[in-house]
């Protein structure tokens, strides 16, 4: 079994992440993999919905696979990761995250640079790093965040370190609709990607270029990150946050 499922039907690419024995986690093979299908899709004039979805029924995503990660640099991994953000978020097509369960970390990301998002009730969003690995976000998924969940909660995720259930993401406005649960889910989206089938790809196409016009005046890298990022996981946090991950305890952070 791939750890991307990829399905094709009219009008519609689906894909599935696959690796629900890890909560979905991400390898630097899945984002390379995700980056080629956006590309390549948005020159398919054919398509017209995306569909981003976790298997198994307990994570949309849970972040990066740690090992992977950890095999990696870091910075320039996080780099990578953009480009395949910048590849979503460039879609001429409307992008669906359907949650069900856990979505946090790299999978929050790719939530929030979807167009909309329906979730399962069970389900709980966040950026809990400062309680397990002690890195940072970049500055462009920091920022998605914040204009998604809004700058208040997104300091709640990330400076507290709590999720955000499915409710209140949804008396946000994060959220386009919370569904009782798997089944449900389905048949929403199912009932959602019918109708956007049927909706002008001309208004679909100009509010997505307008409002990637704006988001890009804030999503920017800010001059310096590199270093500052290198700075971050080169540090004594995230050197506690591997150590305590891996040993199943809980980290000292000292920085």
């Amino acid at each position: 079994m791939t750890d991307l499922m990829i399905e094709r039907r009219e009008g519609v690419v689906e894909v599935t992440f696959n690796r629900p024995e890890k909560f979905n986690s991400f390898t630097r093979a899945m984002y390379t993999e995700m980056r080629e299908l956006f590309l390549a899709t948005a020159q398919d004039t054919t398509v017209k919905a995306v569909v981003l979805r976790g298997a198994g029924g307990k994570a949309f995503a849970a972040g990066n696979d740690i090992a992977d990660f950890l095999a990696q640099d870091q910075v320039s991994y996080e780099a990578e990761i953009r480009t395949m953000f910048d590849a979503l978020a460039a879609l001429p097509q409307v992008t669906i995250a359907a949650v069900d369960g856990v979505c946090v970390g790299g999978g929050l990301g790719i939530a929030t640079f979807c167009d909309l998002r329906l979730a399962t009730a069970k389900s709980k969003f966040g950026y809990p790093i400062a309680r397990t690995l002690g890195n940072a976000l970049s500055a462009p998924v920091l920022f998605r965040c914040a204009a998604i969940f809004g700058e208040s909660i997104t300091r709640e995720m990330l400076l507290a370190a709590r999720l955000v259930t499915a409710q209140r993401a949804y008396g946000l406005g994060a959220l386009a609709e919370v569904v009782e649960d798997g089944d449900a889910l389905t048949a929403s989206v199912a009932a959602l990607v019918e109708e956007i089938l049927l909706l002008s790809g001309v208004t679909r196409r100009t509010t997505k270029d307008q409002l990637a016009f704006r988001a890009g005046t804030i999503e920017q890298v800010p001059e310096g990150e590199e270093a500052l990022l290198r700075e971050v996981y080169g540090g004594p946090d995230f050197a506690e946050g591997v150590r305590a991950f891996l040993a199943k305890e809980k980290p000292a952070f000292r920085g």
